[in-house]
């Protein structure tokens, strides 16, 4: 008989232990959620209909629930929570738990509702009176339903805001604050009168700086604005900047209470957009330099309260006049490290630190508002005026560097700072910013020119319609030497978005600047100096004359121009600007002209008149007749000289050629008696002086005396002229 074999409860080593054995599955009981007794699980799915139940069987089941509930209650859980008697279910009203397996009617679950609420308003109610100024807020808004209501008379709104000062008087800085609150405010500075709304900016004397930095004196109101008001909805306003706007002899005021924080200010998420509102919207030169005198340093800001209005307005100028070479130097190093922090770069010791690159200001940061620029640009002017050029050159190069450069690698560290693309697109689209660009690139070597085309390459379309933008790209076509750099990265995008350029005022203008630039046609005196500023700066840094640069322009840009009227040019001509537009580029564009001219001489020989009234013809357009008739001229008219300005890169005969081969002897006599009398005279003219002998017997045995008695008897416009070269030809 084998030895039975001995139990020991010692656990064996790891090393001989084996394999873990799995555990065993227990099968437990699902439990209820109230309570340990045990339920059955779910067979059906809950979007399965529920059966009906028998109402014997459902008041059979309450009575047991409540007798077992009431069991429940008489002997609590030791290990149940303590609930403390101030947030028990009694302070919300009467929640009668639902135990399992009771079910309640419709009426008797309202009525549970119905007393919730009710004891939750009250509660709500206590909670409100409880906090300060509860029943003048409580009044005011009563009063503040009636006054922002938009079906009322002008007469009405202002007694009730009448109402509103009447009640807040003495307490606007206590509850303005509010976020519940400030829209009464809001209202009272919109539709008050000068009174009420100088009362409220003197009662928040003291107080500007918090409101701007506080997100709940910016509301969103709907507001209607016509010479006062009108009936278009306008953006969120800062309180503070309305009371600059509205309270003008508070304004100076109010900006002095920013100082000197206000480069803390600018960098600040919500005060940011206050100063930069009044900076550009409604300042005027003294109170800029209000704004400005921080950027100077803390010397300016002292020494700057002895200065009159007149010097102050001057901004750094008014403050450098007859100041020492030290002083000076002190006051450019101030200005510099101060704009330096609106754009700083981190060093390899502070690339952790990402604050630097976030001010706690939202995306772009600082640098996209226009006092920055204005800052930026009265320093490079300061920089021109010294006299030693190395000084001007590596201060100059110095804030290049920090601008446009360094600017770049503060993505690599900062995910929620602009990248130096969106930096520079946003600065060339003010006025001082522009400057400020084109004086980068003026003052530039050619690897620094080349880094600004390449960042300004993906905003070309943007910057050609914006009025301030495009003077950059102006600066950069007439300033750098490097045509096929330009051409390739500037005039290639250019010609990409013709289309959309041709029929927009500004966006043509950049296309006018590429065949005839700076021409007083298309250009105004005011805008041709402008562009003109950065000339003296050209002679200096480029070597390549300026007549041979815009040809080297004009050259690139003709092919796609020719192009561009070839496919659209019948068309687009309808718009009274992009017609003249296509006269440019026909009289002025470098190719040839051949498909372009027939295209243009096809679009006429369409009936005449048309049969469309919405669609007229083109000759009954009066800017698209005169776009023809300079093209049969082959120039521009010249009142200086009472004559015809010739382009030497258009053939005139050519086109007549063309017109009488392609319109026709029919459509040409119906233009002629029409309103296109004018056109045909200079079309005989043309050919009288510049036609072969076979085309001048064609247009004679076209306009024969039939012809010239029915244009007598009519009332067409430029019948005189008509029948003059027509006689003339004969």
């Amino acid at each position: 008989m084998p030895a039975v074999q001995k139990i020991t409860r010692k656990r064996p080593a790891p090393s001989q232990d084996g394999p873990t054995a799995k555990k065993g599955r227990i099968l437990k009981q699902a439990t209820s959620k109230h309570g340990d007794e045990s339920v059955k699980k779910r067979k059906q799915p809950v979007t399965q209909p529920v059966k009906e139940i028998n109402e014997e069987d459902v008041d059979e089941e309450s009575d047991e629930a409540e007798s077992g509930e009431e069991n429940t209650e008489e002997t609590p859980d030791k290990d149940e929570m303590e609930v403390d008697d101030g947030l028990s279910k009694d302070t919300y009203g009467p929640f009668p738990r639902c135990p399992r397996g009771s079910y309640h009617s419709n009426a008797q679950h309202k009525l549970v509702v119905k007393e919730s609420h009710k004891s939750q308003r009250v509660l709500q109610e206590q909670r409100k009176a409880a906090k300060p100024h509860s029943q003048l807020i409580a009044n005011a808004k009563r009063v503040w339903s009636l006054a922002r209501q938009k079906n009322i008379s002008s007469k009405e709104r202002q007694k009730h805001v009448r109402d509103l000062m009447d009640i807040m008087t003495g307490k606007v800085k206590d509850i303005v604050l509010k976020h519940d609150a400030s829209r009464i405010i809001q209202t009272v500075v919109r539709y008050g009168g000068q009174r009420e709304r100088d009362q409220v900016a003197g009662e928040l004397k003291g107080h500007y700086r918090e409101l701007a930095q506080s997100k709940y004196s910016r509301v969103s109101v709907t507001t209607q604005v016509s010479s006062s008001y009108s009936n278009s909805e306008s953006t969120s306003k800062f309180l503070v900047t309305k009371l600059i706007r509205f309270c003008p002899a508070h304004r100076v005021s109010i900006l002095l209470e920013f100082q000197p924080r206000i480069l803390k200010l600018l960098l600040h998420r919500e005060a940011s957009s206050v100063l930069a509102d009044a900076f550009e919207l409604y300042a005027n030169a003294y109170e800029r330099s209000i704004l400005l005198r921080d950027f100077y340093g803390k010397e300016a800001v002292l020494f700057s309260t002895s200065q009159d209005i007149e010097t102050a307005k001057k901004g750094l100028r008014g403050l450098l006049d007859g100041v020492g070479g030290d002083r000076r130097k002190r006051l450019l190093a101030a200005l510099k490290e101060n704009l330096t922090t609106m754009w700083v770069q981190p060093t390899s010791r502070q690339r952790l630190d990402l604050t630097l690159c976030r001010f706690n200001n939202p995306d772009k940061g600082a640098i996209t508002h226009a006092i920055v620029h204005r800052a930026l640009w009265e320093f490079l002017t300061a920089v021109d005026s010294i006299e030693e050029e190395s000084e001007q050159e590596k201060l100059r190069k110095e804030i290049f560097e920090r601008f446009v450069i360094e600017l770049m690698c503060v993505v690599q560290y900062s995910n929620s700072y602009a990248s130096c693309q969106d930096v520079l697109a946003e600065m060339v689209h003010t006025k001082d910013g522009s400057r400020a660009v084109r004086e980068f690139i003026a003052h530039g070597t050619a690897k620094d020119r080349k880094y600004i085309i390449k960042v300004m390459k993906p905003h070309v379309e943007r910057m050609c319609t914006d009025e301030e933008a495009q003077l950059v790209l102006f600066t950069a076509l007439d300033v750098i030497d490097d045509t096929k750099l330009t051409a390739k990265s500037l005039v290639s995008d250019i010609m990409s978005h013709t289309s959309s350029l041709a029929t927009n005022p500004q966006g043509r203008r950049t296309l006018f600047h590429l065949i005839v630039p700076r021409s007083r046609r298309h250009f105004t005196p005011a805008q041709i100096a402008v562009i003109a500023e950065t000339d003296g700066i050209r002679a200096k840094t480029s070597k390549k004359d300026s007549t041979i640069r815009e040809s080297e322009i004009r050259k690139a840009a003709s092919e796609g121009l020719l192009q561009f009227v070839t496919e659209n040019g019948a068309e687009i001509a309808r718009d009274t600007g992009a017609s003249l537009l296509v006269l440019e580029i026909m009289l002025y564009a470098e190719g040839d002209k051949s498909s372009a001219m027939k295209a243009l001489a096809e679009a006429l020989t369409s009936p005449y008149p048309s049969e469309d009234p919405t669609r007229p013809h083109l000759i009954d357009l009066p800017h698209t007749s005169r776009m023809y008739k300079s093209l049969l001229q082959g120039g521009h008219f010249s009142r200086s000289d009472q004559s015809v300005v010739r382009s030497p890169m258009f053939s005139p005969s050519k086109f007549a050629s063309l017109f009488l081969s392609v319109v026709g002897r029919d459509t040409t006599i119906a233009i002629a008696q029409g309103d296109g009398a004018f056109v045909v005279a200079e079309l005989l003219e043309r050919i009288r002086e510049e036609g072969s002998d076979e085309q001048k017997t064609k247009v004679r045995s076209w306009f024969d005396d039939s012809f010239v008695a029915r244009v007598e008897d009519s009332e067409a416009k430029g019948k005189n002229v008509l029948v003059k070269m027509v006689k003339a030809l004969s």
